[in-house]
């Protein structure tokens, strides 16, 4: 190891930008997040203080056609843009793609295509000093080589070889293209930095994986001599040493070695089948066994970002090694726990003398699709350091950490004073050994989240959710803190010293409500403006709930946040006078419109009381003629606190995405039960009985693009949730 002046870790940023083929269909990341058609987002990005971006200048998009004038106005629009700001774009060419139509990713057609490519992208700006030809070589290899997932949809050794030689070759052909334009250009080589445990039985073949793993960088490193390890595999497999001999004539040593590392990218390999689900089976030819995430089972220790980039630093001692992708699909607070680790594992490595020199905020908007291997259009959004799901970026609490880390500045939250859930007993699926894990205790000078409402259903489910997310709670109910008296508030805050308040009280009968106006309006309104003046005092977040009843009904279409309120009853009157004196008081609260609840740790509401009837046999009446968005109070619940997390302000309206009537959710309860529907007897609200008043219409919408799972995705996942606990 070398010693080098310690500066600072830089942040960096990047788009998700694959364009990727299946069959003969190109799938278009930043197509889904609407970036190509959105001014804001560079200046947004540029905000976050990051120094360089990883940028498309993808071939697929710019050259679809062989010789076809390239029209570059969009990107060198965007580029200049990013010059102007100060931010230093470094230029992607092929991300996880093929090339276009007219070439073959395992023969010259490739590599000599990316070459003439890239040099017309030199010729163009030449100012450009970083490049990434070709993103995760070895990665794209395996899906589109091994695993068949990607075009060409090959699924053998041979291929893979092919292939990942085609696009190392085709980077140093590219560098080589782009240096005669611009000597000074620099190569930022990306790849996924895995890594494989196993059972001593299958030590060979994970031994044969982690060499494997570093195969993309070593070729262009000219490491890959016949003393190498995977020498032999390549030509066993068919690849000539004429090909190989190519890499040795032609080094071409990245300047930057880009680490690319996910908490999946660490595996474990178990001869033990019979513990793991079959999807998790495979074989080599030699052995049965399955490959599952290696923190998914008790007795692995894995390396974890720390070791997994020292190793990078070790054998790469003549580049700057920089994390080019941090990003986890998890909750809020994971992701910034996510971050963290990822910020000190580079800074002590710098620290230590090694050339760590960046860590890169990936999916800056979010990425689409990963869920289904981005083999079909969209598929499930994974937030970034922006939500663009209502078509705007929205920054997430991974912007003001990240802007705390472009100024080399700690960042401190409650949260963050607990381990990810990767370091915590939840992470345990699997223990073939038969290792327990004992559950983590918070640290008692841990800030607490203050869950006002401790005997409610709502209250439970935020606690719940706490302890499966880490996040420390106490919770308090009318006999520990009344919310009408501003005494009793004032002295728990004194004494518990919450980061936020979460507000589940008050009074949520909606017929009884008509007879107790006076209780209904001092716990809704009263009690609820009285935490909002209080937080504000302290500078404590809150959060409280607000009702789909403060609305008429007589729109017939989704209401939306700015919606004129106009309440029929009196419980819809109450929280209306609630969210009016609230943001009066303390305009920084997070007020959550939602419609009736339905959750699997409750029996007070209507799916349950629809499956006892049905179990019994008992006709079940349901009004057919009130349109509601019925609300899955887990996502509720996980939205909340994001949003609490985001530090949100202001009404949001939070419910699963559809409408219904009463009694097509009851259809859809017996059928998704397995009871008769013919139980179901659809109604007139008017004829229930029922002392107050049903906007008739009361569906929400959010048109500041808080989205949350299909109505029927929920009840699918209700029923699972139900017979599980």
């Amino acid at each position: 190891m070398t010693n080098h002046s310690v500066n600072h870790i830089q942040v960096w940023g990047g788009l998700e930008c694959t364009c990727n083929r299946v069959d003969d269909n190109y799938f278009d990341q930043l197509e889904y997040a609407g970036h190509y058609n959105r001014e804001i987002d560079l200046e947004l990005i540029a905000g976050l203080g990051i120094t360089q971006i990883r940028y498309p200048v993808l071939w697929e998009k710019h050259q679809p056609e062989t010789d076809t004038q390239i029209n570059w106005t969009l990107t060198e629009t965007k580029l200049n843009q990013l010059r102007q700001m100060g931010v230093n774009p470094i230029a992607g060419l092929v991300h996880h793609g093929s090339g276009p139509r007219y070439v073959y990713m395992a023969d010259d057609s490739f590599s000599e295509g990316l070459a003439r490519y890239a040099e017309q992208v030199a010729t163009k700006f030449p100012w450009l000093e970083y490049y990434t030809p070709i993103n995760e070589p070895l990665t794209t290899a395996r899906f589109c080589g091994l695993y068949g997932i990607w075009y060409p949809h090959k699924a053998d050794s041979y291929h893979f070889a092919k292939i990942l030689l085609q696009e190392c070759k085709g980077t140093v052909l590219a560098m080589q293209a782009i240096r005669k334009i611009n000597p000074k250009a620099k190569l930022v080589q990306t790849d996924d930095l895995g890594k494989i445990h196993s059972t001593p039985l299958l030590q060979y073949q994970a031994d044969f994986e982690n060499h494997r793993r570093w195969l993309g960088y070593d070729l262009l490193c000219g490491y890959v001599t016949p003393e190498h390890p995977m020498w032999d595999y390549l030509i066993k497999v068919g690849i000539e040493e004429r090909e190989l001999q190519f890499f040795l004539n032609n080094v071409c040593v990245p300047d930057v070695i880009g680490v690319n590392h996910y908490l999946t990218s660490e595996r474990y390999l178990d001869e033990r089948l019979e513990v793991y689900p079959s999807h998790t089976h495979g074989h080599n030819g030699k052995h049965h066994y399955a490959d599952v995430e290696a923190v998914r089972v008790a007795h692995v220790k894995t390396d974890g970002p720390y070791q997994l980039f020292k190793e990078a630093c070790e054998r790469y001692p003549n580049s700057d090694i920089a994390v080019t992708e941090v990003h986890l699909h998890c909750t809020r607070e994971e992701q910034m726990r996510w971050v963290k680790e990822i910020w000190d594992a580079a800074n002590q490595l710098q620290q230590e003398g090694y050339r760590m020199k960046a860590i890169t905020a990936w999916a800056v908007l979010g990425s689409f699709g990963w869920n289904k291997l981005l083999t079909a259009p969209n598929g499930t959004y994974e937030p970034g350091i922006f939500d663009v799901q209502n078509g705007s970026p929205r920054s997430t609490a991974l912007s003001k950490m990240l802007q705390a880390y472009s100024r080399n500045e700690d960042y401190k939250h409650p949260v963050l004073e607990v381990e990810g859930w990767w370091k915590r007993s939840i992470r345990v699926e699997y223990s073939p050994d038969g290792t327990k894990l004992q559950p983590e205790q918070h640290a008692d000078e841990t800030s607490p989240l203050l869950i006002v409402g401790k005997s409610g259903a709502l209250g439970g489910a935020f606690a719940r959710m706490c302890d499966l997310r880490g996040i420390k709670y106490e919770m308090v109910g009318r006999r520990e803190m009344d919310i009408t008296s501003l005494l009793q508030i004032e002295k728990v805050i004194l004494e518990k010293k919450p980061w936020a308040v979460i507000n589940t009280a008050g009074f949520d009968e909606v017929d009884a409500a008509e007879a107790e106006s006076k209780a209904c309006f001092l716990l809704n309104t009263y009690g609820a403006q009285n935490l909002a003046l209080l937080c504000k005092k302290y500078g404590i977040k809150l959060l409280t709930f607000s009702t789909d009843h403060v609305f008429d009904g007589r729109k017939n279409q989704p209401y939306i946040e700015s919606d004129i309120k106009s309440p029929v009853n009196i419980y819809g009157q109450s929280k209306a006078l609630a969210e009016k004196g609230i943001l009066k008081e303390n305009d920084h609260t997070l007020i959550v419109r939602t419609g009736d609840f339905f959750s699997p740790w409750d029996k007070k509401h209507f799916i349950e009381q629809a499956l006892h009837a049905f179990k019994n046999g008992h006709r079940f009446d349901a009004a057919a003629d009130v349109y509601v968005s019925p609300t899955y109070v887990p996502d509720l619940v996980r939205q909340s606190l994001d949003l609490l997390l985001d530090e949100e302000k202001g009404v949001w309206h939070l419910t699963n995405q559809g409408e219904t009537t009463w009694a097509n959710l009851a259809y859809a309860v017996a059928e998704q039960g397995g009871y008769d529907t013919a139980l179901v007897n659809p109604t007139s609200i008017s004829t229930m009985g029922l002392a107050a008043q049903r906007p008739s219409y009361s569906v929400l919408q959010s048109e500041k693009g808080a989205v949350m799972p299909l109505l029927q995705d929920a009840l699918q996942q209700y029923f699972q949730e139900r017979a599980a606990s």
